[in-house]
């Protein structure tokens, strides 16, 4: 049986977010889907661009360095969705429209410093990526350490920082990995309260959870399988 198309998966896609944001009184449109299009090829994103995919993230910058050449003629938004190395910080400042998981005030300030300068038309939008679970394996601030990181980072004079990201643990169970959604709206809230930042973005779900992060108040989903299909490395050095 052939495999359906990066297209079908798409429509597929749109139809589950238009029916988990319509079950809590949402507006779809509101929602924001990022094709998590690390280890595919610029072809891929091409396919899925033309499909109607206006967003992408990428884990590295190396990788995405290498495939930007194949997407230059796109009119795409480009997010990093993984971890940033402090001494690619700069480069990524460059290359990606927002940095979607800094957790760290020096990164931050490198982010700024690259930017400073440079000429570009607007701030560089960032999110900060919470450490929602005690996850070894995972990075992000710590929830303690968020009211202070959130100041200052919003004080960065050519950065843009808009809300807040997460990677829950993997649980087969989706019911169980609501509180972690839940609890990042909550903290998005309480900086609000606390801090006056508008905060509007929640970047949380992904191809097997995206419907509980909807429900649970998400604004950007960040789907690669469903959309993609399996991955395949690439030959990237780190």
């Amino acid at each position: 049986m052939a495999q359906p198309s990066i297209k079908e998966n798409f429509l597929r896609i749109q139809e589950r977010i238009a029916a988990a944001a319509n079950r809590v009184g949402r507006r779809p449109e509101d929602i924001t889907l990022i094709g998590v299009s690390k280890t595919h090829p610029a072809i891929a994103i091409q396919e899925a661009f033309q499909a109607g995919v206006r967003h992408f993230g990428e884990n590295r910058v190396q990788e995405w360095e290498i495939k930007r050449v194949g997407t230059n003629n796109l009119a795409g938004t480009w997010h990093l969705i993984g971890h940033l190395q402090g001494n690619k910080a700069a480069k990524a400042a460059k290359l990606f429209h927002t940095i979607d998981s800094l957790d760290d005030l020096a990164l931050a300030q490198k982010l700024d410093r690259a930017r400073t300068g440079v000429g570009f038309p607007a701030k560089l939008r960032v999110l900060i990526e919470v450490r929602v679970a005690q996850e070894e394996t995972k990075s992000g601030a710590e929830i303690a350490a968020l009211p202070e990181l959130a100041e200052k980072i919003a004080a960065l004079p050519q950065l843009e920082l808009t809300g807040l990201m997460c990677i829950p643990p993997y649980l087969p169970d989706t019911a169980q990995v609501r509180p972690y959604f839940r609890r990042l709206r909550e903290l998005r809230d309480e900086l609000h309260a606390k801090l006056g930042l508008p905060l509007p973005v929640l970047s949380m779900g992904m191809s097997h959870d995206f419907e509980a992060a909807i429900e649970e108040g998400a604004t950007e989903v960040r789907v690669g399988t469903a959309l993609f299909g399996g991955r395949t490395a690439l030959a990237v050095k780190r």
